[in-house]
């Protein structure tokens, strides 16, 4: 195995890095962001933020994700459950 492959974090670790951005983010009301402008504040690309997106709507209990429109790329809507 080689080194960057260890280094590299986790799906796992990701989606808590993320779903504790989204909820900083989001205690005191809504959130509505693209994944592109978040990309650098939670250190994955546009695409690694979709795809655990769609994964975090169906499981985070804790937030109420909804896809809220499309326009150049999906803006998310976030908020405390």
């Amino acid at each position: 195995m080689s080194m960057s492959t260890t280094a590299q974090p986790s799906t796992e670790s990701k989606e808590h890095r993320l779903k504790r951005y989204l909820r900083e983010r989001a205690e005191d009301g809504e959130l509505y962001f693209k994944g592109k402008f978040i990309a650098d504040d939670v250190g994955m690309s546009p695409k690694e933020i979709g795809a655990l997106m769609v994964k975090l709507s169906e499981s985070a209990t804790d937030l109420e994700i909804e896809k809220w429109s499309y326009t150049s790329a999906t803006t998310w809507r976030v908020e405390p459950a």
